[in-house]
C-alpha cells in the first residue's frame, strides 16, 4: 500500500476500536475489511487471517480493554532495561546482561504485586466473573459428567 493512503486506512482501522460492543467491534472489523477488498487486497487478506487474534481483547471486560490494546507497559519496562544498561555500559557477556534484564523485570513484578497495580482489584473481580460464567456454559455445554477446567490466572 502506497504511503498516501496510509492516513485513510489507519482511520478506517481505528473506527473497529471505537466501538464497546464485543459484537459491534466484530461487524465494524468485517466492514473495514470488505472495504479492503478492491483496493488493498494484501490488507483484506492479512485483516482476514488475524481476526481472531487481533479482536481476542472482545472476550475480556470493557474495562480492560485499553490495557490489554496498549504497549506502554512493555515500553516502559524496555525504556528501563536500556537505562540501566547505559549505566553500566560494558557487560563481560551475555549472562551479565541478562542477569541485569532479569532483576529489571523481577523488580517490575514486585512492584504490580505490591505497589500499584495495573489492573484493579474490582477490575479483576470482573475478570473473574466472566470466567466463572465462560466455566458455567463450557460445564452445561460437554455433556460428561467431570468438569473441564478453565485456567485462571486472575489471582
Amino acid at each position: 500500500m502506497a504511503s498516501k493512503h496510509a492516513p485513510a486506512v489507519t482511520a478506517a482501522v481505528k473506527t473497529i476500536f471505537a466501538h464497546t460492543d464485543p459484537a459491534d467491534v466484530a461487524v465494524q472489523w468485517d466492514q473495514v475489511t470488505d472495504t479492503f477488498a478492491a483496493s488493498f487486497p494484501k490488507a483484506n487478506a492479512m485483516m482476514r487471517g488475524a481476526k481472531t487474534d487481533v479482536l481476542a481483547f472482545t472476550a475480556f471486560p470493557r474495562g480492560h480493554w485499553q490495557k490489554i490494546w496498549s504497549n506502554n507497559p512493555i515500553e516502559r519496562l524496555n525504556k528501563e532495561i536500556k537505562r540501566r544498561a547505559d549505566v553500566v555500559e560494558i557487560f563481560p557477556n551475555p549472562e551479565a546482561f541478562l542477569r541485569l534484564a532479569t532483576s529489571v523485570v523481577i523488580d517490575q513484578h514486585h512492584e504490580w504485586q505490591v505497589g500499584r497495580r495495573y489492573l484493579s482489584e474490582s477490575s479483576m473481580g470482573e475478570l473473574r466473573a466472566v470466567i466463572a460464567a465462560k466455566q458455567h456454559a463450557l460445564n452445561a455445554s460437554n455433556g460428561y459428567d467431570r468438569n473441564t477446567e478453565l485456567v485462571d490466572h486472575c489471582d
